[in-house]
């Protein structure tokens, strides 16, 4: 049996898209350590995507913005293995289609269909699952390390992400009326993924957080995945409704010497005319 005492535990993950994302780093580990995942993906279109990846491996498809495509992946899923002692959820969506827009012009489709398919889905998801769960089950969500910092490129999504985590928080709250349901959040800083890629500037955004690391290295996802598997496991009994912030010191770096110089480099005179 292994520290973390997973061996044998059946855990659905939310969100796998390809090779790079954070639910396949969680699955991976979470397959190291013994455990039976289940996955879930967004589409028939994603299962195909995936199909290699994902090759004899149960896979449900469940579009979170239907309420009737989750009920049903949860009586599939409960019929199929029936007791849950995990679920991850690591699903996101914002429609950055028109490019850069000031917050205040954010658009309320896009708004609220973020808000649905990247908070409220984790809600709608624990109720289907709550009659499936093991009475020591736990949850837990992939968020953002910060919630209070205004990144432009960010946009809308920061007050999404703010939305998942205080629905984790109350959820913790909710399902101790009646079960020992553990909900946590890991709240990584800027990281490597496909679906990274599709925020604009992201790439600058990234370097430039690497750089107030304490390490001067950015985190990766195995670390990412790592800290997840832990909150999944009986290991972590002591957590519920928090987040787990995971940013190799980002947070509190930002006066570090090296990117106040860079930041305040005098202009090269022989530029000048």
């Amino acid at each position: 049996m292994g520290f973390l005492n997973l061996e044998g535990k059946n855990v659905l993950v939310m969100g796998v898209a390809n090779r790079k994302s954070v639910a396949w780093f969680i699955a991976k580990t979470l397959k190291e350590e013994g455990a039976t995942v289940i996955y879930s993906v967004r589409s028939q279109a994603r299962k195909e995507s995936t199909a290699k990846l994902l090759k004899d491996k149960p896979v449900y498809v469940c579009d979170v913005e239907n309420k009737e495509e989750i009920t049903q992946l949860a009586e599939d899923v409960g019929r199929d293995f029936g007791t849950l002692h995990g679920i991850v959820h690591s699903i996101a969506f914002a429609n950055y289609s028109e490019g850069f827009k000031p917050f205040h012009e954010t658009n309320r489709d896009d708004f609220l269909q973020a808000t649905a398919i990247s908070a409220f889905s984790v809600i709608e998801v624990s109720n289907a699952f709550k009659p499936y769960l093991d009475n020591n089950a736990s949850v837990v969500a992939i968020s953002i390390s910060s919630l209070t910092i205004t990144a432009e490129n960010y946009g809308y999504m920061s007050p999404v992400k703010a939305a998942l985590d205080s629905s984790i928080r109350f959820l913790a709250k909710s399902f101790s009326k009646d079960t020992q349901v553990r909900f946590n959040t890991v709240n990584p800083g800027t990281l490597k993924t496909s679906a990274s890629a599709g925020i604009p500037g992201y790439a600058e955004s990234y370097l430039y957080s690497e750089k107030l690391t304490f390490r001067k290295q950015a985190l990766n996802t195995q670390e990412v995945a790592n800290a997840a598997v832990f909150l999944l496991s009986e290991r972590s009994s002591g957590m519920n409704g928090t987040g787990l912030t995971l940013d190799a010191g980002m947070g509190i770096n930002y006066f570090d010497a090296e990117v106040i110089k860079l930041a305040m480099r005098p202009e090269d005179k022989g530029s000048k005319a």
